[in-house]
């Protein structure tokens, strides 16, 4: 589904995109996020549209949300608490040609 046809069927359910994220327990900015994209994960999109149909019936969907459990998206990245930019990650590929030099010149205080 593109992003438009999306936030139409968010806006028939009578719904903005920061209720859409509240309801479905996901960051807003992650949501606006996919108008760079274009396209909607199928997951989201499905939700879209049946809420936007259960609106266009007269059926309130937000006890029925209300009820499930959703869990929190974990967010990505390798940013840790109070330490801006994360922690380092180690080296899989082993040092670049000319690393060892740096190294032992460092270590000898040149």
């Amino acid at each position: 589904m593109k992003y438009e046809e999306f936030q139409r069927q968010i806006g028939k359910a009578g719904l903005t995109l920061t209720s859409f994220a509240q309801l479905v327990c996901m960051n807003r900015v992650s949501i606006s996020n996919m108008s760079r994209k274009g396209d909607v994960p199928s997951h989201l999109a499905v939700i879209a549209a049946l809420l936007a149909e259960m609106a266009e019936h007269g059926i309130d969907f937000r006890p029925v949300l209300a009820g499930i459990d959703i869990e929190p998206k974990k967010p990505r990245g390798g940013a840790a608490k109070g330490r801006f930019g994360g922690t380092r990650q180690i080296d899989l590929f082993g040092p670049k040609a000319g690393d060892e030099r740096k190294a032992v010149a460092r270590l000898a205080g040149t």
